[in-house]
């Protein structure tokens, strides 16, 4: 008998070397907290479409552009998807991978984020500035779920690669990666205080002509 396991849902969690936590964590989240203060725009759309949060995602994109903490944050995650990239055996050609957006994001009390993916993008994902005790986990769903017509529920203690849905409570200085088209989502912050993280995309840029 063989038994071949395919098309695997990769996902890639790096931790920030303590040493940077210590430097870097602090003044990132002062300064995603004047961002906020400084975005009029960020805030009137946060209103509208993320109740009980804050995001830059429709105003501010370009953080690395902006503070020199989210530039050296930026060449830190820059070597981690490298690295994600290589796992998956991605054939880029002549082309290569490159940071298309850095926002911010911050989830008060019972701000959630309903399940969604990042169209056109090729790999997305989160690093952790602070995270409550039960402020949210980060879930994802097996991509080929709207395909399970007659399939019977997995079992309860079933392997990890056989769940429909996994999900993990971050740590502080945590980064999750996941190709783009990955459906996840953020649950409810049953806690008090701030959720802070910083969400990202990376594009596959061809090579020119």
């Amino acid at each position: 008998m063989s038994l071949q396991t395919l098309f695997p849902t990769q996902i890639y969690r790096s931790l920030l070397p303590l040493a940077f936590r210590k430097r870097w964590i602090p003044s990132l989240v002062k300064e995603t907290k004047l961002f906020r203060d400084l975005d009029d725009e960020g805030r009137a759309w946060s209103r509208e479409h993320y109740y009980g949060g804050y995001t830059s995602y429709s105003s501010i994109t370009d953080l690395a552009f902006r503070s020199s903490g989210f530039a050296d944050l930026k060449q830190w995650i820059d070597r981690e998807v490298k690295k994600y990239a290589s796992s998956l055996e991605l054939d880029l050609g002549a082309g290569r991978l490159e940071m298309s957006a850095l926002w911010l994001n911050t989830m008060g009390q019972g701000c959630h984020h309903s399940f969604h993916l990042h169209p056109l993008s090729t790999i997305s994902g989160t690093f952790y500035l602070q995270v409550p005790k039960g402020s949210g986990e980060f879930k994802i769903e097996d991509p080929r779920l709207s395909s399970f017509m007659a399939s019977p529920p997995r079992k309860k203690t079933a392997k990890l690669a056989n769940l429909r849905f996994f999900s993990f409570i971050p740590r502080v200085g945590e980064m999750v990666l996941f190709e783009s088209w990955l459906k996840h989502e953020v649950t409810a912050n049953q806690s008090t205080s701030e959720r802070i993280s910083v969400s990202f995309n990376y594009d596959w840029i061809p090579a020119r002509a």
